[in-house]
């Protein structure tokens, strides 16, 4: 799908606000609705939209407690690389997982409800990993400006 100008503000919108009615999102982005209908739509077909989600408080969920950990492995072969993503992935605590390039292999990020909990998550599971090497958490003590969607 070709980006135009269009598109991106589209995006930018709904971005924004993921339940903005189509008939506002087309009075933002200067088109008739049709249009920006067909334009969202070939947006989600083409890929470039892969999911609508809702933004949480976390607060409110027992979930206040937010670390950025980065793990290093000992072992930097892609089986160790896959048994660690596996193991990861079935992790509840962990929200984001990204394999990344320097000193260590990945950035986590964690939401948990308190330091103990998170105490537990550290030892109990990424500190029984056979494949860990290094961890270092980095506790997030507040977010001035967070635009994930």
């Amino acid at each position: 799908m070709k980006s135009d100008k269009i598109n991106d503000h589209i995006l930018q919108e709904l971005q924004s606000d993921g339940r903005i009615s189509n008939l506002d999102l087309a009075d933002r982005v200067g088109l008739s609705p049709s249009a920006c209908l067909r334009r969202v739509q070939e947006l989600e077909r083409s890929g470039v939209i892969t999911g609508y989600r809702a933004v949480l408080d976390r607060t409110k969920i027992g979930k206040a407690f937010v670390a950025y950990v980065g793990v290093g492995l000992n072992d930097h072969s892609k089986s160790s690389q896959e048994a660690f993503e596996q193991a990861i992935s079935k992790a509840p605590e962990v929200l984001e997982c990204h394999n990344i390039t320097g000193t260590i292999e990945y950035i986590l990020r964690v939401e948990c409800a308190d330091l103990p909990s998170y105490k537990t998550f550290h030892t109990d599971m990424l500190g029984a990993l056979p494949q860990v090497n290094a961890i270092t958490s980095y506790v997030v003590m507040g977010s001035p400006k967070d635009e994930r969607g």
